[in-house]
């Protein structure tokens, strides 16, 4: 987002970007010691013998062979600012050193062929502007207010968001082997007085049944021949498969990016949609219609690589008419009323009635995948679908709700009823209660130290020039000023 606040820029800014520039061809750095001695003269000299207050964008500091402009500074203190962002210490210095140090690890990921995929960027994007719709309240006022299109921000933040990501990886990749193990975990927190020990808010572990409404054979007629007609009006050169996708597909992440699907192997897809989409060999022909647990397919083949495909699709889910949801959920209330009066047991009835495949072996019970956690059956109340929540709120452990509708995690309406099997009350983490959670802090703080060695590390192999002002700075890393 470079350039959403630069008005112009003057001679001598031109001057310190050529010189910058010049310091070295696209792609490689300058080490320490070796940049070239006139570069650098043109830079200062430059900065000394024209004030700032004159100068409507510059150079502030080189990393390498990449410039940080004040204008990049400034923009982001007040991307900052709408955000309600804090900094570390002083803005003025905070600010540039943190773009100098993404920098760092952006020159890595490209010396280590880290790349991200193009869904990935546009679903990032996407987050993005969408916080930024619900902070100015409309997609009107959010144009308004940045004095652009949406297509036009999406367009300017690409290059900025697919380096965000290749750094995010790139930060992952060098602390990929950092580990742990129980008695340095132990000993960490046997150091640590009580108040100092993290608060575990409020905990639940709830147990489930869902039944999903069918929708009517005529509903799911009239979604298979929209689908043939899709088929039809691309094959006869009418319009494109991505078009109808970003048009039509009910699936909205991939619909973004005109139904598309990056690199993906067979046990990731659903088994009906895998076993169409890796039989597709011509990129210009169009699959038949595939019914998965999500809906209704069509399927393009982009490109097979190995053992994986990328393929965009358009997907449409079959619409419910209330009668049969207000059906489904009546029957799930009798059932909830059988529960209640022992008839049977609520394992019993989530394994033999429940739609949901995720929880029907295990006897209902709701678990999570946490990236830092692992998997658990453990939720706080925020982490909960929040139709569960709202029936969790006023539970006691072993009630069983009345039955309520829902969405599921594909998407669908489903009618529910659960059962609040415990309630771990908020408290200081133990070793016994919250080991991973302890494990995991333990961990973080090793690869932020990690971290912050190897940024310390590769300052003092980077060529770095920086405007005098900011040579006083307290700077979180050494090394900087050379």
């Amino acid at each position: 987002m470079k350039n959403i606040y630069k008005i112009g820029i003057g001679a001598a800014a031109l001057t310190l970007i050529a010189g910058g520039n010049a310091m070295a061809g696209k792609g490689q750095w300058v080490m320490k010691g070796q940049a070239p001695k006139d570069t650098v003269k043109v830079a200062k000299d430059t900065v000394a013998n024209v004030p700032e207050s004159a100068v409507v964008d510059e150079v502030i500091w080189v990393v390498g062979d990449e410039p940080i402009l004040k204008s990049d500074v400034e923009t982001m203190r007040l991307q900052g600012q709408m955000e309600g962002m804090q900094w570390k210490g002083d803005p003025d210095c905070a600010i540039p050193e943190q773009m100098a140090v993404q920098k760092l690890f952006l020159h890595q990921a490209e010396i280590d062929s880290i790349e991200v995929s193009e869904s990935e960027v546009t679903t990032s994007i996407d987050q993005q502007i969408n916080y930024w719709i619900s902070m100015a309240g409309s997609k009107e006022k959010l144009e308004e207010y940045r004095n652009q299109t949406v297509a036009q921000m999406r367009q300017q933040m690409r290059d900025e968001f697919k380096n965000q990501q290749r750094i995010e990886k790139m930060r992952k990749e060098l602390v990929k082997d950092v580990a742990t193990t129980p008695s340095e975990v132990r000993k960490y927190f046997d150091k640590l007085p009580v108040d100092s020990l993290p608060f575990v808010p409020v905990e639940v572990e709830v147990q489930i049944i869902t039944r999903q409404p069918k929708a009517t054979r005529e509903e799911i007629n009239k979604v298979k021949e929209e689908l043939r007609n899709f088929t039809d009006r691309v094959t006869r050169g009418e319009t494109s498969f991505a078009t109808l996708a970003r048009l039509y597909s009910e699936d909205p992440k991939s619909a973004r990016s005109g139904g598309e699907l990056d690199y993906v192997g067979r046990g990731m897809l659903d088994p009906a949609f895998a076993n169409v989409a890796f039989n597709l060999t011509d990129p210009k022909k169009i699959s038949k219609i595939v019914e998965s647990e999500f809906g209704f397919h069509i399927i393009q083949l982009i490109d097979k690589r190995g053992d994986r495909i990328k393929v965009r699709h358009i997907l449409r889910i079959p619409k419910v008419d209330h009668e049969v949801v207000e059906k489904t959920r009546l029957r799930l209330d009798s059932i909830a009323d059988e529960i209640r009066e022992g008839k049977y047991s609520f394992e019993e009835a989530a394994s033999y009635i429940s739609d949901d495949k995720d929880t029907r072996n295990n006897n209902g019970l709701m678990a999570t995948s946490q990236t830092e956690e692992g998997r658990t059956s453990r939720f706080q109340m925020k982490a909960l679908p929040t139709e569960v929540a709202q029936q969790v709120e006023n539970m006691q452990v072993g009630d069983v709700s009345k039955a309520f509708e829902m969405i599921n995690a594909k998407g669908q309406k489903v009618c529910a009823v659960i059962k609040l099997k415990s309630r771990i009350p908020g408290h200081r983490a133990t070793l016994a209660e919250d080991y991973q959670l302890l494990k995991n802090i333990v961990l973080n703080k090793m690869r932020e130290e990690k971290l912050h060695n190897w940024v310390v590390d590769k300052i003092k192999h980077t060529y770095v020039w920086m405007a005098d002002r900011y040579k006083n700075c307290d700077f979180e890393y050494q090394g900087w000023v050379k």
